[in-house]
């Protein structure tokens, strides 16, 4: 196993934290949406430094999991909804 898909693995983890984290932020009245996206990249970038370690690969680890993150929640919403 090359170290790019372990760090792939342990990072994919952090989707559905980042997704559901996302939704709780959607409902809280006091927050503005164009924020969320800006906190989620934040809480991915942390959560994969926490998890793997401080290096650049961590950080586009956190990166490419919140842009995964909110472009599922993206993708099932514009098609659920059609509009």
């Amino acid at each position: 196993m090359d170290i790019m898909s372990y760090l792939l693995d342990e990072a994919i983890t952090l989707v559905p934290a980042i997704w559901i984290i996302g939704t709780f932020l959607k409902r809280t009245p006091k927050i503005a949406d164009w924020t969320i996206p800006w906190i989620l990249l934040v809480m991915g970038i942390v959560g994969s430094v926490l998890t793997l370690g401080l290096s650049v690969q961590s950080i586009v680890q956190g990166v490419l999991v919140t842009g995964v993150a909110v472009l599922g929640h993206q993708l099932l919403k514009q098609t659920i909804e059609r509009n």
